[in-house]
């Protein structure tokens, strides 16, 4: 088997293209998955190239290998009630939307992608990604909506895509890819797919994370306490409870990092920042991209629970504390309160950790806790393999692929 895949992958055949649509409206949840998606294709396809399209204002502080490159949409921002406005003060949200339509488009046009991978939302944000599949699909191109393991709660999920009406336009995609095991969780639990939606969709595992060449220990040390809240758009009060909690800790010689995000305002970073400069075992810094080397030189991790975030842990092998947001969506306390029915990770309520007592009895417990390579049920982390064969067998079937594309848009004209 083993032969035989490398054979796959030196076939001129894997010679390809791949746009990846990754909308990043909130936080960095969507560019560092989509992220590290590409790099495990143009490591494991010596001849593909990928194009990232990302509405994220910090993609350029990222790193990418070669034949990894990304494509700026005009930015566009998700307010805490779930709604979205303008990145610009000089667009409307509609006129951002037109713009963002029209650079996917354009750059949809010159690559002529053989495969499209778009993360989480299946039209695009406001439907900005569905005139470019439409025009994909007539072209011949593979395309995969790639999902991360929990989206949110099946009834909110459910009253989501029926008001976009998600379903109906799901035939548009060859593939669907669950990033997580099946045993962890199915996030479309509460959608009424067909049997045809259902054998296409492929759960692959967690996405495994390493540590990029840049050594971090210099600057941070080694064995902190890390804490992080992402992005940190929405931080502010994991931050402000870890430090009421940290000021009483007495323990010798340890040390907490707090990494605050780039999306944490202006105020609540001077906040944070001004109210820590008195405590002698606390550093903080606004952000560092290379987050999974700062995950691995922590004793242990205080976070929310995003996706990436959860895969680093996992990944590291790291002892960890969520304390997960439960609004707008409450994707990260299903994802945290599951791993910790799986011996994974401890959870604490957001509410509960604004007891500075609690919570540090929480981080003192998770310290002593036995790391996730313990639990019964290890973690699955072999989602990049998985992608990387789902993607050789697309390509293999490719032909039959398209013949059944065209059978399910006659039947559903």
């Amino acid at each position: 088997m083993f032969a035989e895949r490398n054979q796959a992958r030196m076939d001129p055949v894997f010679d390809f293209s791949v746009l990846m649509y990754s909308h990043d409206t909130f936080g960095l949840g969507h560019l560092r998955r989509s992220r590290t998606i590409a790099h495990a294709l143009v490591s494991h396809f010596p001849g593909v190239r990928v194009s990232i399209v990302s509405g994220s204002p910090v993609v350029d502080a990222f790193p990418f290998e070669d034949r990894v490159d990304y494509i700026q949409i005009p930015p566009a921002n998700k307010l805490p009630n779930g709604t979205y406005t303008s990145g610009s003060g000089e667009l409307t949200f509609e006129q951002t939307v037109t713009a963002r339509e029209a650079v996917i488009r354009e750059a949809a046009e010159r690559i002529r992608p053989d495969m499209i991978i778009v993360d989480k939302e299946p039209l695009g944000l406001a439907r900005e990604m569905l005139s470019t599949l439409k025009w994909a699909k007539a072209k011949g191109a593979i395309t995969v909506l790639g999902l991360r393991d929990v989206l949110d709660a099946p009834e909110l999920l459910r009253e989501e895509w029926q008001r976009k009406h998600i379903v109906e336009h799901l035939a548009l995609y060859d593939e669907i890819w669950i990033y997580g095991p099946g045993s962890f969780y199915n996030p479309l639990a509460g959608i009424d797919l067909s049997e045809a939606t259902l054998s296409q969709t492929r759960y692959t595992g967690f996405l495994p994370r390493t540590m990029a060449d840049e050594d971090v220990t210099e600057k941070y040390g080694r064995d902190y306490v890390l804490v992080t809240a992402g992005g940190g758009g929405d931080g502010y009060d994991l931050m402000a409870a870890a430090l009421n909690a940290v000021r009483q800790d007495r323990t010798p010689d340890r040390e907490f990092l707090f990494v605050l995000g780039p999306f944490m305002t202006e105020r609540e970073r001077f906040e944070i920042a001004a109210r820590a400069s008195n405590v002698p075992n606390v550093r903080i810094i606004d952000f560092d991209a290379n987050l999974e080397a700062v995950v691995a030189n922590a004793s242990a991790v205080v976070g929310m629970c995003g996706y990436n975030t959860f895969c680093e842990v996992i990944s590291f092998d790291k002892r960890a504390l969520f304390v997960p947001r439960t609004a707008p969506r409450r994707e990260q306390a299903i994802r945290a309160n599951r791993a910790a029915e799986f011996g994974w990770v401890d959870v604490i309520d957001i509410e509960m950790a604004k007891n500075p007592r609690r919570f540090l009895a929480a981080i003192n417990a998770v310290l002593q806790r036995p790391k996730p390579s313990a639990a019964v049920g290890r973690p699955d982390l072999d989602g990049l393999n998985r992608i990387c064969a789902l993607t050789e067998i697309l390509f293999d079937r490719r032909e039959e692929i398209l013949a059944a594309s065209e059978l399910r848009k006659a039947a559903s004209s």
